[in-house]
């Protein structure tokens, strides 16, 4: 009960504060960028040509991760992030020993008949780092391929897929993984997404998940022109094995995008 309390007034405070801004960020009927991600899994969404974005990933643990994304020509897009965990709060901060290295390429752009699709890279985890096993507490989706397509329907509604291949191996868990997920726009300012990470690259024995995937909720809002805002609720199925019994972790997202050229 007190966990549904604590999403209401999160959800409430959110959506009242859009009542007063009509941004046109990367959420909402009236969004002038795309997301380049659900929560977890990247989508076909590219910055266009020139654009640079800043976000800023804050959650569990005291995790906080920075990204950098550039547009270097159309669909073509190079970045970069860093960041660790203890960060925010008190005691030492554990960082992550590398920054890590992301790129995304728009194979075909999605028309009436035809969604879009995209390869990329992108070896950023989330949450906590184990150096016995040289992984994330959530795997970063590595090598992926994306697939989206949108819809016009009260507002509009985009389904998006991924399937991905990682290289944090050390938990003997090999498998290609696969990723679902939708967006949908309720009025000019404000997306509702959610994706659910099947997990199938750790549900193994040595690994951290429980084989129940990684299903998450979240709320974005463009707040300005450039800048849009996210309320995440994640591991909604409870499915840490290390961290039993914490289902619904609390997360905010912040997304800065200015033109350069």
């Amino acid at each position: 009960m007190y966990k549904i309390k604590t999403y209401s007034i999160l959800i409430f405070l959110f959506l009242s504060l859009s009542i007063k801004i009509n941004g046109q960020g990367s959420a909402g009927d009236r969004a002038y960028y795309e997301l380049t991600s659900l929560i977890d899994l990247p989508t076909t969404g590219i910055l266009k040509k020139g654009d640079l974005g800043v976000g800023f990933d804050i959650q569990h643990h005291g995790t906080l991760i920075t990204k950098v994304e550039l547009a270097i020509i159309k669909n073509l897009m190079l970045g970069f992030s860093y960041g660790g965990s203890n960060i925010i709060g008190t005691g030492k901060p554990n960082f992550y020993l590398l920054p890590t290295v992301n790129f995304k390429f728009r194979l075909f752009t999605e028309t009436r008949s035809i969604p879009s699709f995209t390869i990329g890279f992108n070896s950023q985890g989330k949450g906590l780092n184990f150096g016995t096993i040289r992984r994330y507490e959530i795997k970063s989706p590595g090598a992926f391929f994306a697939i989206s397509k949108n819809y016009k329907l009260f507002g509009y509604l985009t389904l998006h897929g991924v399937l991905n291949y990682y290289f944090e191996r050390d938990d003997g868990d090999e498998n290609i993984n696969l990723g679902i997920g939708f967006e949908k726009t309720v009025g000019p300012t404000i997306s509702i997404i959610a994706e659910y990470d099947f997990a199938i690259n750790d549900d193994s024995n040595n690994s951290l998940g429980d084989g129940k995937g990684y299903l998450n909720f979240g709320i974005r809002w463009s707040a300005s022109e450039s800048l849009t805002l996210g309320l995440d609720f994640r591991n909604l199925t409870n499915n840490k094995k290390h961290y039993p019994n914490n289902s619904g972790e609390r997360a905010l997202n912040i997304q800065y995008i200015i033109n350069l050229y």
